[in-house]
């Protein structure tokens, strides 16, 4: 009787160790012609209830937040489970004889499943005894319901992180795109002739960026200047202000059939921000209109930083105008500046990028600093004088990365 015994022990221990292997060569075989996260999950749910005989169990897996990624037989309520406070606790695979918690007592094992000391996920099973089986002699099946739990999280793990990876990487393949879009807003041929010398040098943050300068010449030695920085960081910063430079073909087409006044055009543009940012972000903006023939340059400043013009010794800030378009449904006031441009005037255009970089102990680049090159460097050519201005950003950034697009804009009219 004990040789029959022995035997039929044996017996049974080879049957349960091939139903562990085949149930482990059936995920594994799901996991390898890469099968997706439901139809991995349906199988895991198959194992534990048919080849397990497990009819009451939770399990737990965190994406961005913890959620129940699959719950058999139970009818409790799982949005009163919080994982954090009520699952933390356990590390190893835990026998609940009575707990504190009433959410807890309902269950009769806790599976965790750890990577690096990082909680994945928790498997709660339910209804042991009430199927004949005693708890003590379901815990030494509780390993291999660990290794199953553990293969299926982290083939749902790795495919997640291959999904992000592919966004990432579409992402990253748009961005380009839209980088290269970009660049073809911006003016490229900027003129320098015996009337002016207008040079502009830009560094986005990122691929695509959110500061924005333009010049449009309308035709009777009359020009369009202006320069834009939407608040704000990110790609949605940079699609409003890709949005926002449609004002070349607005300005360059409508103003050739109707000529109209800067307060008709920032009205207007007020309105298209508002309509594309719904009062989440604004744009600064700064736009200036120049008669070559009269040297006159009326210009609007819609809250940006402040434009100069200096004759390379004194100098003088363009203040003039009305707050950030996209702030208000409707401008509570616009006022319209008014210069006359001396020769060899240089009007410098920046966005915050400039004035705010830090160095190292944070201190701001700021505005006088960047006046100061200019008049120490006044002979240069605009181009040189933008290339100038760039190394000392550089040098007074140091080691720091630059936290904001960074964009001058310079024109000089002799």
């Amino acid at each position: 009787m004990k040789f029959e015994a022995r035997i039929a022990n044996l017996e049974s221990q080879v049957e349960l160790g091939e139903f562990r292997l085949n149930s482990l060569l059936e995920l594994t075989r799901a996991i390898a012609i890469n099968q997706s996260i439901e139809q991995i999950v349906r199988l895991f749910e198959y194992v534990m209830r048919e080849q397990l005989g497990f009819d009451h169990f939770l399990l737990f897996n965190k994406e961005n937040q913890w959620s129940p990624l699959l719950k058999v037989g139970l009818k409790s309520k799982v949005k009163d489970i919080s994982v954090e406070r009520e699952l933390y606790r356990f590390r190893d695979i835990t026998v609940i004889e009575s707990s504190y918690s009433a959410i807890i007592d309902e269950f009769d094992i806790i599976v965790p499943v750890f990577h690096k000391d990082k909680p994945l996920a928790y498997l709660l099973i339910a209804g042991i005894e009430g199927s004949g089986v005693k708890k003590s002699e379901t815990l030494a099946d509780m390993r291999f319901v660990q290794t199953l739990t553990n293969m299926v999280v982290m083939a749902i793990e790795n495919k997640r992180m291959a999904r992000e990876e592919l966004k990432r990487e579409r992402l990253k393949k748009e961005l380009e795109v839209a980088s290269e879009m970009q660049k073809l807003l911006f003016p490229s041929d900027l003129p320098s002739n015996k009337q002016m010398d207008i040079s502009a040098k830009y560094i986005p943050r990122h691929e695509v960026g959110g500061d924005y300068y333009d010049f449009i010449p309308l035709g009777d030695d009359k020009y369009v200047i202006c320069i834009a920085d939407v608040s704000g960081k990110g790609i949605s910063a940079a699609m409003l202000m890709a949005n926002f430079q449609a004002i070349r073909t607005f300005y360059s087409t409508v103003y050739q059939i109707r000529p109209f006044s800067l307060e008709f055009l920032i009205e207007e543009l007020n309105k298209k921000v508002m309509t594309s940012a719904k009062g989440e972000k604004f744009i600064t903006f700064f736009i200036a209109v120049y008669d070559a023939e009269t040297r006159e340059l009326d210009y609007v400043n819609a809250g940006h930083n402040q434009p100069i013009i200096t004759n390379g010794k004194e100098k003088k800030l363009l203040d003039i105008g009305c707050v950030g378009l996209g702030m208000f449904d409707e401008m509570p006031f616009i006022q319209v500046g008014k210069e006359v441009l001396k020769p060899n005037t240089t009007l410098i255009l920046y966005t915050d990028g400039v004035v705010e970089l830090e160095d190292e102990k944070n201190c701001h680049f700021e505005l006088e600093r960047l006046i100061k090159i200019y008049h120490n460097f006044y002979r240069l050519s605009m181009e040189d004088m933008n290339n100038i201005v760039f190394s000392k950003l550089d040098e007074w950034r140091g080691n720091r990365k630059l936290v904001d697009d960074t964009a001058i804009f310079s024109c000089r009219f002799f």
